[in-house]
């Protein structure tokens, strides 16, 4: 009870702190003003949003400012693919394609403001109730993660590379696998961090520091999806008149129990390494279908299926930086963005994180709530507006911004070739269908897997036992073999048989 107070007032001097500061609205309403038109843009994301703040704010201005603005970013788009969605059927992000289900044909029926006044609060209260499972939980992990060492540290990154590119394969495991060990081999250019010898550099100065963190995150994130919005319809649909927006809050009162269950999946399934606020989407959705009384006007204008879908994706984001804090393994490809802002301040998440930077983030995630939905109520039909911005127009400004964003770094040229060749690869590999986040996740977690596993096997003279004799690395051993086992076709078939026996 007291462990719980302390972080209570913790969390309250860190929120006082920042109500304090008037830098603090400017930076808010900012960043979540520019969130919500990257997700109301089809084409644009929430990962292009975090992204393109990182190269401007990463390491320019104090951590907590850059926070701020990138934290109000994810906030505001994850909300903001909303407004595509119900008013065009065009999900503006991943995360809202489920919200379209429900939210298009009650806009349909000329409810398209009452569906946007739902979607707005189920969204706060979503968030609020990530935040809370945030503060609550990440305390716990992370005294149990203070039992691990480096055994356990490179498997925990192995893992979150594994179980990130099977979950984001489209169709083969296989490929996702290939997309995160490319990025960690990626990571493995450079300066060698045991015995600071050069690696893969080729006599190329600009890569005794390895490949840096903001180009490759340009280059993986925003170039694909600006050539892939450029090849898309020219000319931006016409949105339906809304009417009313404010909700009735009798009927927030009836979908509250909705809302709740939403945010409990939400969170649950932000926290699983690599997967992302759209699973939590669609899992809300189902689940959503399976208990509501109304489960049979699923997809013809139900207002708990619109509930269920939002409420679950925005808090996701919550859930999303569980794992990104206890691990350094973030939970879905905006939170590796994340990281890589964290990366780039000289910040470990993990054990020896600092407990007030959690606070703050927290804090930060109350206020960007806050203003993500009083700007949703009040200025809807301004983002209603951005809806007629063609992409011919906005992507080349979104262009621009990424080649600051990336020369401002400090490489110069350098970088902004490497962003172009990370870009390549990225939209080749798009093509095929290969996954890109287990990429970027793979140059982030891959120096702490090299670290790791090199000095482990320096400590243990070259004794691969140690993965097995430890209880920590042992079980994480056998859930990489088995997340591999797992997408052998024999093993899925067998398993598939021994399910249909038991049934």
């Amino acid at each position: 009870m007291d462990s719980v107070l302390t972080q209570l007032a913790g969390f309250g001097a860190a929120f006082a702190n920042l109500a304090s500061d008037p830098a603090t609205y400017v930076y808010l309403v900012a960043s979540v003003f520019l969130g919500i038109v990257f997700g109301a843009l089809p084409g644009l994301t929430a990962t292009l949003a975090v992204t393109i703040l990182t190269g401007f704010f990463g390491n320019k201005i104090p951590l907590e400012q850059s926070l701020i603005a990138l934290i109000g970013a994810y906030v505001g788009a994850i909300y903001g693919g909303s407004y595509p969605s119900i008013l065009l059927n065009i999900p503006g992000t991943a995360a809202s394609a489920a919200t379209a289900m429900d939210g298009h044909p009650l806009a349909r029926q000329g409810k398209g403001g009452e569906a946007l006044g739902l979607t707005t609060t189920a969204s706060f209260i979503g968030t609020i109730f990530g935040t809370i499972f945030l503060l609550l939980f990440v305390w716990l992990l992370l005294a149990i993660s203070r039992n691990i060492t480096s055994p356990e540290k490179c498997l925990l990154a192995l893992f979150g590379v594994l179980l990130s590119g099977t979950l984001m394969s489209e169709d083969l495991a296989l490929k996702g696998w290939i997309s995160g060990l490319i990025g960690l081999s990626m990571a493995m250019v450079g300066l060698d961090p045991i015995l600071s010898e050069t690696r893969f550099t080729f006599g190329w100065s600009y890569l005794m520091s390895g490949f840096q963190v903001v180009p490759v995150l340009m280059g993986a994130f925003a170039i694909p999806q600006i050539v892939d919005g450029m090849r898309a319809t020219l000319l931006a649909p016409e949105p339906p008149p809304v009417g009313r927006i404010t909700p009735s809050l009798r009927e927030i009162g009836r979908r509250l129990p909705t809302i709740g269950r939403s945010g409990v999946i939400g969170t649950g399934i932000g926290a699983l390494p690599g997967v992302g606020e759209d699973v939590a989407g669609w899992v809300s959705y189902g689940v959503g279908k399976a208990a509501s009384r109304e489960g049979h006007l699923f997809g013809k204008g139900s207002r708990d299926g619109l509930i269920s879908a939002e409420a679950a994706n925005n808090a996701a984001i919550g859930g999303a930086l569980i794992p990104l804090l206890v691990l350094g393994i973030p939970g879905s490809p905006p939170a590796a963005a994340l990281l890589g802002a964290l990366k780039i301040n000289n910040v470990i998440p993990g054990p020896t994180i600092d407990p007030g930077l959690i606070l703050h983030i927290v804090a930060i995630l109350v206020m960007a709530s806050l203003t993500m939905m009083l700007m949703g109520l009040l200025t809807a039909r301004v983002f209603i507006l951005v809806l007629r911005i063609p992409r011919t127009v906005f992507l080349p400004i979104v262009l621009v911004l990424t080649t600051i964003g990336s020369f401002s770094v400090g490489g110069g040229i350098n970088d902004l070739y490497l962003m172009l060749g990370v870009g390549a690869v990225a939209t080749l590999m798009g093509i095929m269908h290969y996954p890109i986040a287990p990429l970027v996740i793979g140059v982030i977690l891959g120096g702490l897997f090299d670290e790791t596993f090199r000095r482990t096997l320096l400590v243990s003279d070259g004794d691969l036992s140690v993965f097995v004799t430890r209880p920590g690395a042992c079980i994480l051993l056998v859930l990489n073999v088995a997340l591999i086992l797992s997408q052998v076709g024999i093993v899925k078939r067998g398993f598939g048989r021994l399910m249909g026996r038991s049934a």
